[in-house]
């Protein structure tokens, strides 16, 4: 117990300075302003003051013409043979199909495993471009990929997911300057592990602010039209993922949060100084979160979508995945899609539908996507109905597959394009 009393004191001294420097404190989640935030935490009104200062600059760029968007995973991107020649020539096939079928944006994985597809400061190279975690692929994946974007005018948004470090499985090593591999023995708590992966924990200043500064480097480096987090937040529910972090702040603070509001705390923290920090280096660049369809999960897994919707300064697009056919019985399409029109708005901030163009022709969801092939295109006619600026498909590895076929042809976007339907 004498690490975290030391650990204790050290925490309420950095508490005290970030104290004096911000001011005060401020109202949390319903709380009385005289209730103090999580020694963990920085002025959460601060940040989010200072993004609403910056969000008329990116407000027009998310709403301005309706988005037809495709996310491309990390499994997209990986080839047998790991060449530069391979890489390009597999991502100009996934641009040129998107094009080709309408689309006018890439969701692009260039962080899925707090690491890089880039020459980075704070990461190692990724294991999808050589096989090996930390080898230098002697090339810029991702100023490859934003210019051959570009140059199709496609909207290139760098995908980041931003607490995984790995798996159980992926990948099977990592570099030596790996967050984990650099800080674990001497800082162990900066991280959670969950059946078998390793995940950072967004209780410490240390840990938002390396994922912040992550973002920022891909902003101030790249042309990229946004910055985009996923659905991957805390890793599951249990207490014990964060056991130490949360004993130490019931210990430094008088009248402490419940856990889950405290980690819903953290994450906003979190998503609250990115987009601080992506304004700055790139004013005109988005910052998006799709966050799962259901709400009440979102808030499980410490996503506050309430919140981030609600007030400028956390996120200029919203793009919840509503990956449920019309008959689902546990939520349909239509009602999730209601509930989050029905969510308090900022007058800035865009509402995207997320589809789940993966679950086309199969028995998913009670077998209900078996029973038409048209079930995204009406989708994506109800998203447009209530007023959605937009969609994303997930995900380009079913654009072009004898199991979706059917259903893309289907698609509204093909009225855009020259192009035959398949």
């Amino acid at each position: 117990m004498r690490r975290l009393n030391l650990r204790k004191h050290c925490y309420i001294l950095l508490w005290f300075f970030l104290a004096l420097a911000v001011g005060a404190v401020w109202l949390l989640g319903g709380r009385q302003a005289e209730q103090a935030l999580p020694p963990f935490l920085p002025d959460l009104q601060a940040g989010a003051a200072a993004g609403g200062k910056i969000q008329l600059e990116a407000e027009d760029m998310a709403q301005e013409k309706e988005l037809a968007g495709v996310w491309v995973p990390y499994m997209s991107l990986d080839t047998a043979d790991h060449t530069q020649k391979a890489f390009e020539e597999n991502f100009q096939s996934i641009a040129r199909e998107a094009k080709e079928m309408g689309l006018n944006a890439l969701f692009v994985h260039v962080r899925p495993f707090s690491d890089a597809l880039y020459p980075s400061a704070l990461f190692p190279w990724s294991h999808l471009l050589t096989g090996e975690q930390g080898k230098n692929p002697g090339f810029d994946p991702l100023a490859f990929m934003v210019d051959c974007a570009h140059s199709l005018g496609l909207e290139f948004h760098a995908w980041i997911n931003p607490l995984r470090v790995k798996t159980a499985e992926t990948p099977k090593a990592l570099a030596a300057n790996n967050p984990y591999s650099v800080l674990q023995a001497d800082c162990p708590y900066y991280f959670m592990e969950w059946e078998g992966g390793v995940y950072l924990d967004p209780a410490y200043p240390y840990v938002r602010s390396l994922i912040a500064d992550g973002a920022a480097e891909i902003a101030e480096k790249y042309e990229v039209d946004g910055v985009h987090f996923d659905d991957y937040f805390y890793p599951a529910e249990d207490a014990s993922l964060d056991s130490e972090a949360y004993a130490l702040y019931m210990e430094t603070v008088e009248t402490p949060l419940p856990l889950l509001e405290w980690r819903r705390a953290n994450i906003s923290a979190l998503v609250a100084e990115v987009y601080a920090k992506v304004k700055k280096a790139r004013p005109q660049a988005v910052f998006g979160i799709s966050p799962q369809g259901n709400i009440e999960n979102d808030k499980n897994i410490g996503a506050d979508v309430q919140a981030w919707c609600a007030s400028p300064g956390y996120v200029d697009y919203i793009c919840p995945q509503l990956y449920y056919s019309f008959e689902n019985e546990a939520l349909g399409y239509a009602e999730a899609l209601a509930q989050w029109q029905a969510l308090p708005r900022h007058e800035n901030l865009a509402l995207y539908a997320g589809l789940a163009l993966y679950k086309a022709g199969t028995d998913a969801d009670g077998g209900t996507w078996l029973l038409s092939d048209d079930i995204i295109r009406r989708q994506i006619e109800a998203a447009r109905a209530s007023q959605c600026s937009g969609v994303v498909l997930y995900s380009s590895q079913y654009l072009h597959t004898e199991q979706t076929q059917a259903e893309v042809a289907n698609l509204p976007f093909w009225e855009n394009t020259e192009k035959e339907k398949p």
